[in-house]
């Protein structure tokens, strides 16, 4: 503080700090990741996850709505979906079921379509919020490359087919689908999302 003809003066104040909302989202997102793989999607709280994510609750809804749509947004699959779709729409079938394929192998347990599943038989209005938000969130996606006016039915055909073999190769893992090699899986799946796209 300094004195200068009877008037007091303070040093001018620093620049304020402003947080990018991009930087917000990206902490959200990995603090959502880590309490989804840890406690689950019913266990999972919005509360826990701010506070991993060093924000506040309402920053969070703010972001992302609801639980189920900043859990939608923080599973790899349906984040990384309009990256797959961005292409050559020729070979769209064969992208979508080599990246699900290859998803699911490696981390199921952590895939939307499981908790989907598994929420099914324990709160149809949990199954059905996060069945919504991720037909939703395909829906804008494929609407970009599938066309015509049952583009909404083909759409929804193809995750009735992508919930139908994660059902049976990652949750029952019962039959010829769950011990099938991935590469064989692979061709098969991409020859029956063709025919539901384009045919």
């Amino acid at each position: 503080m300094i004195s200068h003809m009877g008037r007091t003066t303070r040093p001018a104040a620093g620049p304020r700090r402003v947080r990018d909302p991009t930087v917000h989202q990206a902490e959200i997102l990995a603090a959502a990741r880590d309490c989804f793989s840890e406690f689950g999607y019913a266990r999972a709280t919005i509360r826990e996850i701010a506070r991993r994510a060093g924000v506040t609750h309402g920053l969070v809804i703010r972001h992302f709505s609801t639980k189920e749509d900043l859990f939608v947004a923080s599973m790899p699959g349906l984040r990384d979906l309009d990256d797959i779709v961005i292409g050559d729409p020729t070979t769209l079938p064969e992208r979508v079921a080599a990246a699900f394929v290859e998803r699911m192998d490696a981390a199921a347990a952590a895939d939307p379509i499981v908790a989907l599943i598994r929420s099914a038989a324990t709160n149809e209005k949990v199954a059905v919020a996060l069945y919504q938000s991720m037909q939703h969130r395909s829906s804008v996606a494929f609407r970009r490359v599938v066309k015509g006016r049952d583009a909404d039915n083909r759409i929804d055909m193809l995750n009735a087919i992508l919930i139908g073999v994660t059902f049976n190769r990652y949750v029952v893992r019962v039959g010829p689908v769950a011990s099938m090699p991935p590469k064989r899986l692979v061709a098969q799946l991409a020859r029956e999302l063709r025919h539901i796209l384009f045919d």
